[in-house]
């Protein structure tokens, strides 16, 4: 029997990214069986995509810290007799388990291209060369086809009726609102929360119910200050109706008519929901490879900017000072956007 090892530790977003392709090679390869090596708050992610499929959680700052746990990781994966390892990360840590997995001979190993040439002529001070770049999606399936496992996607668009995760019945049943999830890791990625702010207000005047994404205490002050300005009838905040749980956000985010989002984590969960996604974009650009899976560049809010983007990660601070790729589009775009 082949069986496959997947390594991804990294981001939400970028292991969010791995689903979708994991799910692909589930069913085209039904008689492979697959191993997802994550972190272990990712198991959710891969429940019941497959009989194939399965995950194994490792907490790599924690157990398996530095070269002691990561020899403890690796003996313990051994044990499974992988006939193949694709490595999705290609940093020290998925780096030193596939050259102790390569020393053990026997084991076709193959590892991710990340494109790092593009991505710099694409966020460069000068002379940019806006060119779409391969997607997360594209660059994963890359890693299969040198392992011999060619998959070709099925539906670039989930349905509701294809979500991986079935809604169940936390929510009642109940249809409609629109999800919004305001934060993202970095400053470059997050449109001025005060702008949000107003964009909350015009869709609450519409007459939209409105689900807050966030977690943290700073970000939960700051939803449930919306929440008590425009009122709780009008506003639900997630956190307190779900505490710590994907699979139950992806439930939620299943039922809303829309969810606006970051370049972030959440943008890639809503993905998995089916449910359409409008993105705002700053810092980043989707040209870098990073729209969430099925989503349309139609749907993107973004500037076209002579200086954007500067940064494939949003990390980079502004070398305006002003961050005018976020604070030039106007509430009212993002709220036209939505309602279309």
């Amino acid at each position: 029997m082949q069986k496959l090892l997947i390594i991804r530790f990294s981001a939400l977003g970028d292991v969010a990214m791995l689903v979708p392709v994991v799910r692909e090679l589930a069913e085209q390869y039904p008689d492979v069986q697959i191993r997802v090596l994550s972190q272990p708050f990712m198991r959710t992610l891969f429940e019941d995509i497959a009989p194939n499929v399965s995950f194994i959680g490792a907490n790599v700052k924690a157990e398996y810290n530095g070269i002691g746990g990561l020899n403890k990781l690796y003996r313990q994966l051994k044990r499974e007799h992988f006939t193949a390892v694709a490595d999705m990360h290609d940093v020290l840590r998925s780096k030193y388990l596939r050259a102790r997995f390569n020393l053990s001979g026997g084991i076709s190993i193959a590892h991710i291209d990340k494109h790092r040439a593009g991505k710099h002529a694409l966020t460069r001070e000068n002379n940019k060369i806006l060119v779409q770049q391969p997607t997360s999606f594209d660059n994963y399936r890359e890693v299969l086809n040198k392992l011999g496992y060619k998959t070709t996607p099925k539906n670039q668009q989930v349905s509701r009726e294809q979500i991986i995760y079935k809604t169940s019945s936390p929510f009642g049943g109940v249809r409609g609102g629109f999800g919004i999830a305001p934060f993202a890791a970095h400053k470059g990625k997050i449109y001025p929360l005060e702008k949000m702010r107003e964009v909350v207000k015009m869709l609450v005047e519409r007459g939209k119910h409105i689900y807050l994404f966030g977690a943290g205490k700073q970000e939960l002050d700051i939803l449930h200050d919306w929440q008590q300005s425009f009122g709780s009838e009008h506003i639900t905040v997630v956190a307190d109706i779900i505490q710590k749980n994907l699979k139950a956000e992806i439930e939620l985010m299943s039922t809303l008519d829309a969810m606006l989002t970051m370049d972030s984590g959440n943008q890639h969960l809503a993905a998995l929901s089916g449910t359409r996604i409008v993105s705002v974009w700053g810092a980043t650009h989707p040209f870098a490879g990073f729209l969430a899976y099925g989503q349309s560049i139609d749907d993107v809010v973004q500037t076209d900017l002579p200086c954007r983007p500067c940064s494939i990660y949003g990390n980079k601070p502004c070398r305006f000072g002003d961050y005018r790729c976020l604070t030039s589009i106007t509430p009212a775009q993002i709220v036209q956007k939505v309602l279309r």
